[in-house]
């Protein structure tokens, strides 16, 4: 087999997601143009590495990464529509700064700027605005992508449709996106009208973030070693961009934050600390409602303020588990998921819950409409590893989904179980890309692929 990457620079060392579980090795090449060289050897697709689990991670030891981050020109913008056509390694960082100031902002955001625009439609991105907006695939007009054999084609919601909607949360496995065409929404402000209120225990969460609804967005962070009569308890958040007669005249003062400069001790991580550390998180909100302006930063991107802030897990790294469970399950399948995290002393500072709006198109897209879930989870080997699987058997029992680009350790049965689309998916992938060229160490895990 002839090496994917073999006319480019490549560069032999470690590659992982963003929680540094697992970490494989890779031959990563950063070409300033994007291409797929003549031969059959796999090739693993990558951006900013932001995936926490191993999505961005190659299929075998050793193997070729194509990382698209140098591949960051604007090509052409439409003032009068907010129309961007980027190549696929630009992040969502330079979209921010570069077109936050004249008025446009990305209409569907996930919690990190660090992420390229590819990636966000690899992994059908969506934010606290799902339940209004749906996920960033609805906004994409066009792709231009390099499929198997090396051809270069234009693709979308009216060319070559399948292709397009199989691209939209397929992790990167139909194909090399070079080109994204996408519309960008018009904000008076650089600005967030942000209110915040506190919800005693699960039920009332849930029931804020459907009341919420005429919220453009809507979180609530959760306590997530809570249990008994608290169990769910958390702040629900609220949000929209400010208008100009809202706002002061300035701009919110750009500032970077402390970087986390090495690993943890495991000591950081204890429950009985982290319980505590919850415990007074959610005192100080109160339980009345708050408003206050903050900066899009604050509101949408509070961790990135914390540099490398994946190394306060420790060595070992974290999982992320997210899920989504059907609104017509209510609230029962997540309290059971909360109770297993909290009867494990699975300790989570970071746990946030969604409310998301009806699924679309696209096969492997992760919402459709219910509640979800996403918690931060210390990795400690075989225990977490029974305890994943303990809760995506109640996921699925539920009728929910997890989320591709956070997870490292789904079994493939969960996950056929979770997919209802997947033949569907798989028959679009095998039109493209029979010899399964494109693969990472999530399509051996899941998908069967070779390593």
């Amino acid at each position: 087999m002839g090496p994917a990457v073999a006319a480019l620079a490549a560069t032999a060392q470690p590659v992982a997601g963003w929680g540094r579980v697992p970490v494989g090795r890779g031959r990563v090449a950063r070409p300033e143009r994007l291409e797929v060289a003549p031969g059959d050897a796999p090739l693993l697709l990558r951006g900013l590495g932001r995936a926490y689990g191993d999505a961005a991670v190659p299929a075998l030891d050793g193997g070729d990464v194509l990382e698209t981050t140098r591949a960051d020109r604007i090509l052409e913008f439409d003032a009068s529509r907010g129309r961007l056509t980027c190549e696929a390694g630009l992040s969502l960082d330079a979209v921010v700064r570069r077109f936050l100031p004249r008025g446009w902002f990305p209409p569907v955001t996930p919690g990190t700027r660090f992420v390229t625009v590819g990636g966000c439609v690899a992994t059908d991105v969506h934010g606290k605005n799902h339940h209004g907006a749906g996920t960033f695939g609805r906004f994409v007009e066009s792709l231009v992508m390099v499929t198997a054999d090396g051809r270069r084609l234009a693709c979308g919601p009216d060319r070559e449709r399948e292709l397009f909607l199989a691209t939209c949360g397929g992790m990167g496995l139909t194909g090399l996106i070079t080109e994204v065409t996408l519309r960008l929404q018009p904000v008076e402000t650089p600005w967030i009208v942000m209110e915040t209120e506190g919800a005693a225990g699960l039920e009332a969460m849930v029931g804020g973030l459907g009341a919420a609804s005429g919220w453009p967005y809507t979180v609530g962070w959760i306590d997530g070693l809570a249990r008994g009569r608290h169990l769910g308890r958390g702040i629900l958040i609220r949000g929209r961009h400010a208008t100009r007669a809202e706002a002061p005249a300035a701009a919110p003062r750009a500032g970077r934050g402390p970087r986390v400069p090495l690993d943890a001790p495991g000591w950081l991580l204890n429950p009985v600390l982290l319980r505590a550390f919850n415990a007074l998180y959610h005192a100080s909100h109160g339980a009345g409602r708050r408003t206050r302006l903050v900066s899009v930063d604050r509101f949408f991107y509070p961790l990135d303020a914390i540099g490398d802030w994946n190394r306060l897990y420790g060595r070992r790294g974290f999982l992320q588990y997210q899920c989504v469970v059907p609104r017509a399950a209510g609230p029962a399948p997540l309290a059971h998921v909360l109770e297993r995290l909290a009867a494990a002393g699975a300790a989570s500072f970071l746990a946030v819950i969604k409310d998301c709006g009806p699924e679309w198109a696209a096969p492997l897209s992760f919402p459709l409409e219910g509640v979800t879930l996403a918690l931060d989870l210390p990795y400690r080997g075989a225990a977490s590893d029974r305890l994943v699987h303990a809760l995506n058997e109640e996921v699925a029992r539920a009728g929910g989904r997890v989320y591709l680009a956070k997870d490292a350790l789904t079994r493939p049965e969960h996950f056929a179980a979770m997919a209802p689309r997947l033949k569907e998916w798989q028959a679009t992938r095998d039109r493209w890309d029979p010899a399964r060229r494109f693969r990472s160490a999530l399509s051996v895990r899941l998908l069967g692929d070779p390593a």
